[in-house]
């Protein structure tokens, strides 16, 4: 029984940790798109200008080659990231920013309606 129970107890930890790896690697990716647009942006310039670049040497393959690394080169500091922060203890649920990853929000928005300033104060009898 008790080997049952920690073997459990190991599946679940190794589930959880596997669990926070992935929303590192969806939220970080997620981040870099939407946040990161403009570094998007002068990546794929400079890769362009690259591509132009290596078209003389490489003929065939030069478009792919720097278009593979580029790529490569995202997703393994995506990676790499995230496994640190995983390795570090460090959950999504722990940070402050990710509320909106589980749902979870601390704002509340209350209704304000164009005429709340004329009849808010109104007291009715």
């Amino acid at each position: 029984m008790q080997l049952t129970h920690n073997q459990n107890a190991t599946q679940n930890q190794f589930f959880a940790v596997l669990k926070s790896f992935s929303i590192w690697c969806f939220a970080l990716t997620v981040c870099f798109l939407v946040v990161g647009f403009p570094v998007v942006a002068v990546m794929t310039a400079i890769a362009c200008l690259l591509a132009i670049a290596l078209q003389s040497i490489l003929p065939m393959s030069a478009v792919l080659l720097v278009a593979s690394s580029v790529i490569g080169f995202n997703l393994l500091a995506i990676i790499l990231t995230s496994a640190g922060l995983t390795l570090k203890g460090i959950h999504p649920q722990d940070v402050s920013w990710l509320r909106w990853l589980h749902g979870k929000s601390i704002l509340k928005q209350t209704a304000k309606f164009a005429a709340c300033p004329i009849t808010c104060n109104l007291i009715q009898e």
